[in-house]
């Protein structure tokens, strides 16, 4: 009887992990400069989302940074990028706002926002000249929530960092011949 009782306490099977992970990433040339194509997959925890849905905007940041690796002296740095997106809830439309810039689009669904936010493709980065032809490149992608962009009580809470503290790790590839 006590065995039974116990399966009932104990979880049926791990917690989603709330985070940010990058799948891939590749730059290409074009004439609008060099292109970046990247995949996130965002979960974000539940405090964050019911923040967000009081009406907190969130503020992710995408990084690029792109470094030429030399045997005698340290990384040369060839380029370095970032995109600011911006999501927010309307409570009187009860829609997700995703806004780049001056660009925006409205979704119904949070998994709609993150999936379109954690999809970057062809998205100029660095302008031509910054990598030249012939040489590899060492480069890394990562998306963060800038926590500095947050209301000011949620910047001071040492308690809820954790819960706020989503970045993908650094997801390093080549670029080059």
């Amino acid at each position: 009887m006590v065995v039974a009782a116990l399966l009932f306490v104990l979880p049926a099977g791990p917690a989603q992990a709330e985070s940010i992970v990058a799948r891939n990433a590749m730059l290409e040339p074009s004439e609008d400069g060099w292109l970046l194509t990247t995949d996130f997959q965002i979960a974000l925890s539940p405090t964050v989302e019911e923040a967000l849905s009081k009406g907190i905007t969130l503020f992710f940041i995408l990084e690029l940074e792109v470094n030429r690796s030399r045997w005698y002296w340290f990384d040369q740095r060839a380029g370095v990028a970032s995109q600011s997106y911006r999501l927010a809830y309307n409570t009187l439309t009860r829609q997700y706002r995703l806004s780049a810039g001056t660009l925006f689009q409205n979704f119904t669904t949070l998994e709609q926002a993150l999936t379109v936010l954690g999809r970057v493709r062809r998205r100029p980065m660095l302008p031509l000249s910054a990598l030249a032809p012939g040489t590899a490149y060492a480069a890394a992608v990562r998306m963060r929530l800038d926590l500095s962009q947050l209301p000011r009580p949620f910047q001071a809470s040492p308690f809820a960092a954790r819960e706020w503290n989503l970045a993908s790790e650094w997801f390093r590839f080549t670029v080059g011949p």
